[in-house]
């Protein structure tokens, strides 16, 4: 086996996971040993939102993570231009815990 393949993954992708589930709003919380990452998706006029996906990291890979996307949005902004963040009106509610949005 050559060196390079040896430091290759095999990552497999079901039909399923590839059409991927589309989300507006991130609530994160965390604890001492984890990040919990829910994506939801709200709709207009609608008062009930639902979780899509939640993604439990560790702080480690939550990390690595956070530095994969800020490289990636660079990236992305020097091809595109950049990405205009619009301000979201405070959201009321609260899932316990230290809580940020993205």
């Amino acid at each position: 086996m050559e060196p390079n393949q040896q430091n290759k993954i095999n990552i497999e992708l079901s039909d399923e996971v590839a059409e991927g589930i589309y989300s507006n709003l991130a609530i994160i919380t965390h604890s001492r040993s984890e990040f919990v990452i829910d994506f939801v998706k709200m709709l207009p006029g609608i008062p009930k939102a639902k979780v899509k996906s939640r993604i439990i990291l560790t702080p480690q890979h939550t990390k690595r993570l956070l530095k994969a996307l800020q490289e990636n949005i660079k990236k992305f902004e020097q091809m595109h231009g950049n990405i205009v963040d619009t301000d979201m009106e405070q959201i009321p509610f609260s899932l316990g815990g230290p809580t940020a949005q993205a």
